[in-house]
């Protein structure tokens, strides 16, 4: 009895040293949201897209949380523990013929930023401010890989967000989430950043994910991520979940990446990439040891695209990318994004190893091709226009634009430029023809003819060919 009557006075004790110990240790402030939230909530818009029959909502299922699927070994993680496949999860339409994203204004005369997939294919769309003001929105233009799509109301003196820098961000920041999951407008929540430069796969490639424990849901698609200060650092587009909701896994697009988008879609009508015409892979320790480095680290070289930028600047398939105009590179998924986010015709330098040896590479930056359709087939190719008030320019297809597009259809000509209404209706080079109104289009004479009387304010219903899928695409030429 002595001896349990001592051990329970020495529990005692160390209770009580505990205590006083952790009423000695500093209190630890969380942040608060609320300024943020007021300042700027009013700028965070409920966008709902409209579609007239459900079954035309197209392939990209407009307003769906699209993720690719993560790495093997994550996968692997997740039917060890939770006996399912981790997956992508898709956000259906809410009711009927509608899709509810988020978005928010980055301008007082009513321009609006929202992923793709939110308005994708949409008969119309909706935006819904926070005072319960509702307006038509326009779709100025549309980013497929980089999964942005910016929007226009007739509306001045708007509320606006203030934009940050997303390039110096760091894992164990704050950050806070307004949107409207599942439709309930206005919902806040916050986490910290897990990780930056994220890759979700070969076909996001260009884009360096931010990825943030925030608790996102389906319907925050298109919405801000702020960071403390209150500046956008990203938009809200993707989570990773087995059932559906949130599970600490939410990925969100760097805002500087999406504001230069946005503002190619607003002047030119569509993004323009940077293009170094090299295959990639990253190298693992035995690739390392064989090919005498230090360290298992940055990209090697597997491919060199005949005539690309790369081929003009000199590499070779074996040599190792180190850095590219300074900023380093530790494994081959830096580099798509990197690259991309850099102006064609911009010189870059490349430091890479070859035979063991460190050099340093001046490259031109080249233009990566939209739809498939590489520059040079197009540099210097004769071409016509149709009537001026499309803004589209057209060539005879040859055969060696046949091969690289994989084109087997019969007639039609290609585009080779695009601007004003062409560019507005999402038309991009590369893009094949086939009709005009009721009209087939086999020739560039036979497009000159039928588009020769071309009205403004009048409406042209044309038929495209876009990586073996035709579409009807209307261009509306603006009313003078």
């Amino acid at each position: 009895m002595l001896n349990r009557a001592k051990q329970f006075s020495a529990i005692c004790i160390l209770l009580l040293f505990s205590g006083a110990a952790l009423a000695a240790a500093p209190t630890v402030a969380l942040p608060d949201f609320t300024s943020i939230v007021q300042k700027y909530g009013p700028a965070v818009v409920n966008v709902v897209a409209h579609y007239n029959h459900t079954s035309e909502m197209g392939n990209d299922e407009p307003g769906q949380q699209q993720a690719q699927q993560p790495p093997p070994q994550i996968q692997e993680l997740f039917r060890h523990f939770f006996g399912t496949p981790f997956g992508p999860q898709m956000q259906r339409p809410d009711r009927g013929g509608e899709s509810l994203g988020s978005g928010f204004i980055i301008s007082a005369d009513g321009y609006i930023l929202t992923n793709r997939h939110v308005v994708a294919n949409a008969d119309s769309v909706k935006v819904h401010l926070p005072d319960h003001r509702t307006y038509t929105a326009k779709v100025v233009g549309e980013d497929k890989i980089y999964d942005i799509a910016l929007l226009k109301i007739d509306a001045t003196g708007l509320p606006t967000v203030a934009v940050g820098n997303s390039s110096d961000l760091k894992p164990g920041q704050w950050v806070v989430a307004i949107g409207s999951p599942y439709g309930l407008d206005h919902s806040v929540s916050a986490g910290i950043i897990s990780y930056v430069g994220r890759s979700l796969g070969q076909d996001q490639s260009d884009v360096p994910f931010i990825q943030t424990d925030v608790p996102i849901n389906r319907g925050n698609s298109g919405g801000p991520l702020f960071n403390l200060a209150g500046q956008v650092i990203g938009i809200n587009s993707q989570i990773f979940s087995t059932d559906g909701g949130a599970m600490g896994l939410s990925f969100s697009i760097p805002i500087d990446l999406a504001m230069n988008a946005a503002h190619q879609l607003q002047t030119k009508g569509y993004v323009s990439r940077g293009m170094l015409g090299v295959g990639i892979q990253s190298i693992n320790e035995s690739i390392a040891k064989s090919k005498g480095l230090k360290q298992a680290q940055g990209a090697l070289i597997t491919q060199v695209q005949s005539g690309g930028p790369a081929a003009k600047a000199g590499l070779e398939i074996g040599d190792v990318i180190t850095a590219f105009d300074g900023h380093k590179i530790y494994d081959s998924s830096q580099v798509p994004p990197v690259v991309a986010m850099t102006a064609p015709g911009t010189e870059a330098t490349l430091d890479i190893i070859r035979n063991g040896k460190p050099m340093t590479v001046r490259v031109r930056i080249g233009e990566m091709p939209r739809n498939g359709l590489s520059a040079e087939y197009l540099a210097g190719a004769p071409s016509t226009r149709g009537s001026n008030l499309l803004g589209l320019s057209v060539q005879d297809i040859t055969p060696q634009i046949r091969q690289q597009l994989g084109y087997q259809g019969k007639g039609g000509v290609v585009v080779t430029d695009v601007e004003g209404a062409a560019a507005r209706a999402g038309l991009s080079p590369g893009d094949i023809i086939l009709r005009v109104g009721n009209q087939a289009v086999d020739s560039v004479a036979g497009f000159r003819r039928e588009t020769a009387n071309v009205k403004p304010g009048s409406t042209v219903l044309v038929l495209v060919s876009r990586q073996g899928q035709n579409t009807f695409v209307t261009i509306s030429p603006p009313a003078k």
